[in-house]
């Protein structure tokens, strides 16, 4: 037997809101039992996925997209992706509304997805005519960030605080903010979706997948069972999430459902292989061919 298949395989997953669907069968009954067999869960920060299928410390990760273009090799999980199709909510570019875009002369950027940076840095280059702005690494703290730069990006949980804070924090402090959903503005340039982060696990040195073909279709039919299941109970999830953060149960049920998209399908797939040619082509990543699946 695969030595892999003798113990549970670790599974890096993302803490936030946005994956909650994915995560439903390795949380609820009755299938949480018998996964926890072949899974071991632990949540983390997006880049940190990313760092421990590089480290070999797991086996299967919530990967943001930007990861697969750099060494070791990662291999995508078909069926299940974070993406938006046009407003997400949840990756923001927040400026102040003095200073336009391309006058920007920093960025303060939360780092916890390598993708949303690499997004912001094409959307600088392509669209906004910035090409050069610097980005400074912050902690996900708005007031914080922009004491510190003239800008700031804001990925998740935190930003979604922040478009509810938005009303408050004007009459706090009296300065008038522009919040720029980044999935709505890299669908205005691209005309596609922002795929965020896939399932991923590592290759070996050969270019093959670590686990066998066997467990690899195993493995895809559980996760896309959980998918399916996460999406059919939204109600439930919307109840867990509103007593885990301040938001109202109806925003929440929104940006489930009509703001994160979780089918991995041909234009996610377009999305990414498009995000990655504008990558290389703008010097950000090295070039990259998207392929799916075992």
């Amino acid at each position: 037997m695969n030595p892999v298949q003798q113990s549970r395989l670790r599974i890096a997953a993302i803490g936030f809101l946005n994956p909650a669907p994915l995560m439903w069968d390795f949380e609820h009954p009755p299938v949480a039992a018998p996964l926890a067999l072949r899974y071991q869960i632990d949540r983390m920060m997006p880049s940190e996925c990313a760092d421990r299928l590089a480290t070999g410390e797991a086996d299967i990760g919530l990967i943001p997209i930007a990861a697969l273009a750099t060494p070791p090799g990662l291999r995508i999980l078909p069926g299940c992706v974070i993406a938006s199709k046009g407003r997400v909510r949840s990756l923001l570019l927040v400026r102040r509304a003095s200073q336009p875009l391309a006058d920007l002369r920093s960025v303060a950027a939360d780092s916890a997805s390598r993708a949303t940076l690499v997004y912001a840095r094409i959307l600088f280059q392509r669209h906004w005519g910035n090409p050069d702005v610097p980005f400074l690494p912050a902690a996900a703290n708005l007031d914080a960030m922009l004491e510190r730069a003239d800008a700031a990006i804001l990925i998740g949980d935190p930003a979604l605080l922040a478009l509810e804070e938005r009303v408050n924090r004007f009459e706090r402090s009296g300065v008038e903010l522009v919040y720029h959903d980044l999935a709505a503005e890299w669908r205005a340039l691209t005309g596609l979706p922002f795929v965020s982060a896939v399932w991923c696990a590592a290759q070996t040195n050969s270019g093959a997948p670590s686990l066998d073909f066997e467990t690899w279709d195993s493995i895809a039919v559980d996760f896309i069972q959980s998918r399916d299941h996460g999406l059919r109970n939204i109600d439930a999830l919307t109840a867990e999430w509103s007593s885990r953060i301040p938001i109202p149960e109806a925003t929440i049920r929104a940006y489930l459902t009509s703001n994160i998209h979780y089918i991995l399908d041909e234009e996610c797939i377009e999305g990414m292989r498009v995000f990655f040619r504008m990558a290389a082509e703008c010097g950000i990543l090295p070039d990259y061919s998207v392929s799916i699946g075992a």
